[in-house]
């Protein structure tokens, strides 16, 4: 399993509350921009990655995980399977507490990397399902 109860409860409650969501953008019909306003009703702080680096739910947006210029506990990814490996490497590179890969990425190796760098690591699931269970 790629998200063990206890990893989930300790990235969701005790790891941090700034979270870079990788892919989220102003268009409200994509799970990030759903998943991001569930986790600010949550207290968390949702820091918006995306090419664009546009302003997403009253937070300033970066074009990278790397020019964001403060401490980011979590990064969830909203990005293909194929790129999830790269943003994760990006993640631990940039000093990240933990990984979380939304529900359909999935690359384990990416998953293996992360976990040996010592992050805590989740895949194939949801914050916003998980965290209302808490």
């Amino acid at each position: 399993m790629y998200g063990d109860p206890a990893t989930i409860r300790r990235i969701l409650t005790e790891l941090g509350d700034t979270w870079a969501v990788v892919g989220l953008s102003n268009n409200q019909d994509r799970a990030a921009y759903g998943v991001a306003r569930v986790l600010q009703r949550f207290g968390k702080r949702v820091v918006p990655v995306h090419p664009k680096a546009e302003t997403v739910l009253g937070e300033q947006g970066y074009a990278s995980l790397a020019e964001i210029p403060f401490e980011v506990d979590v990064v969830d990814v909203f990005v293909n399977s194929a790129l999830a490996g790269r943003v994760a490497d990006e993640a631990v590179a940039a000093g990240a507490g933990a990984v979380w890969f939304q529900l359909g990425v999935v690359d384990e190796a990416a998953f293996a990397r992360t976990r040996e760098a010592g992050l805590e690591m989740v895949m194939d699931r949801c914050p916003a399902i998980e965290i209302p269970a808490l």
